[in-house]
């Protein structure tokens, strides 16, 4: 059989998987809680328009996409008080989509460079991306810790935190630009389509177990770090797609432990 360990790149494909699996539940237990599951989702269409522009002028698409998940993850804040109910998520799902599509008529089109971003290659991670992607989590992770009681707070009941004092909107704005980080880290290994199902399903299928908080967050660890790790082997050795492979590891896991109820 094959060394699975023999080959650099599947190093490198581990290694950000699992930078990756770990910081993805983090800010995605959070997201799901507070009911903001397809921030994500939306984000992930607006990193597409970010990878779009990197093709076109040649800068790492990680850094322009991390640029435009940014940017929409204050757009959405703001306009989330301005228009009903989620609204202001379809607007910048759609918006950030058609951008894509306008800016990539004017290169070449869709080519095998934007079909890697859309659902991801490890095997074409580089040592550089590996350094971003570890210096955009441990970024997350310390704002998270910082700021993790007022997250737990607000995700639980919003109402009594902003009678409390605490500083509601601004806490939200900070854990959706931290979601555009999560997105933008996750871009390599699972691609657009799929950065949302790696941030919440880990985090639903933990809750299936009805635990504490923070043996949910354990859980969901466990989930995520198990289903990048084991999805980048089956994948490896069956020649399937490694995102792919992935997520519907995780979807297995969620509908074994939705069962057991």
């Amino acid at each position: 059989m094959i060394n699975i360990f023999e080959y650099s790149f599947i190093i490198r494909g581990l290694e950000a998987g699992l930078i990756v699996a770990i910081i993805a539940p983090l800010v995605g237990i959070f997201l799901v809680l507070k009911r903001y599951s397809l921030i994500a989702d939306t984000l992930a269409h607006v990193s597409f328009a970010g990878i779009a522009i990197g093709l076109l002028t040649g800068i790492n698409p990680i850094f322009t996409a991390l640029g435009a998940t940014i940017i929409a993850a204050l757009g959405i804040e703001k306009l989330a008080k301005k228009v009903y109910g989620e609204s202001a998520l379809a607007i910048f799902l759609s918006g950030g989509l058609a951008l894509a599509v306008v800016i990539l008529s004017f290169g070449r089109g869709f080519n095998a460079n934007l079909f890697k971003y859309l659902f991801g290659s490890i095997a074409t991670v580089t040592r550089q991306d590996i350094y971003i992607i570890m210096g955009l989590a441990v970024f997350t992770a310390l704002i998270l810790a910082v700021l993790y009681k007022k997250l737990v707070y607000i995700s639980f009941d919003q109402e009594s935190a902003q009678v409390s004092g605490l500083k509601v909107e601004k806490i939200n704005a900070v854990l959706i630009i931290l979601s555009a980080l999560v997105v933008s880290l996750a871009i390599p290994i699972v691609g657009v389509l799929l950065i949302s199902a790696l941030v919440v399903i880990p985090v639903v299928s933990a809750l299936q177990l009805k635990k504490s908080f923070i043996h949910t967050l354990l859980y969901a660890e466990l989930i995520s770090v198990f289903s990048v790790i084991s999805g980048i082997f089956v994948s490896f050795y069956l020649n399937l797609s490694a995102g792919g492979t992935i997520v519907l590891i995780m979807i297995a896991i969620f509908i074994s432990l939705s069962l057991k109820k």
